[in-house]
């Protein structure tokens, strides 16, 4: 039975249905002592993302899901001056959809999609050599919340907690994920 249940959560999560949910006992994230490294070179700051609501994503250039780059885009102009901050990660790690380089996978979002939020350089997010960012989101989701596909999303907000996550079929413009950032907003700060 025990197994059962973990396979319907399991597929659930994959749905875009979130069964877990983060608790106020877990660990926030200080944006200090997270690496940065940017897509272009060099660090973003730390100060981009403190005090704000972060939605961060892994993505990927040659997905099915490569349009949601798109409505990431979108969120990132109708929210920045609330607070919003949208974190891309590029990632190589589901299905190899993306094999560029740094440079490449810049160009490929600034032409096709006019990408002009933080994007941190190509990095793993799954896997002993993920991201700290992820796994430090997938200590607190466990495997249930952790990214099984490309445009897998977490909701972090101005406290650094964990808000919620959401599957890669959940895409940027979909209700829920929006009154979700609408509510983070509005919350402590």
């Amino acid at each position: 039975m025990r197994f059962k249940l973990k396979g319907l959560l399991f597929a659930l999560g994959l749905m875009g249905f979130n069964v877990c949910a983060a608790s106020p006992s877990d660990p926030v994230i200080d944006w200090n002592t997270v690496p940065l490294p940017s897509l272009k070179g060099g660090a973003l700051a730390p100060d981009l993302f403190q005090g704000k609501v972060v939605l961060l994503v892994n993505t990927a250039s040659q997905c099915g899901f490569t349009p949601q780059y798109k409505g990431l885009q979108a969120l990132w102009t109708a929210y920045r001056d609330k607070g919003l901050v949208i974190l891309g990660v590029p990632s190589n790690d589901f299905g190899a959809q993306e094999p560029g380089t740094n440079t490449q996978v810049a160009q490929f979002c600034e032409v096709n999609y006019g990408v002009d939020f933080p994007l941190l350089e190509k990095s793993h997010v799954v896997g002993s050599e993920a991201h700290p960012l992820f796994k430090w989101a997938t200590e607190i989701t466990g495997t249930i919340g952790s990214p099984h596909w490309n445009f897998h999303k977490f909701l972090i907000g101005r406290d650094g907690q964990l808000v919620d996550w959401f599957s890669s079929v959940t895409s940027p413009d979909a209700g829920r994920l929006r009154d979700a950032i609408d509510k983070a907003l509005a919350g402590p700060g």
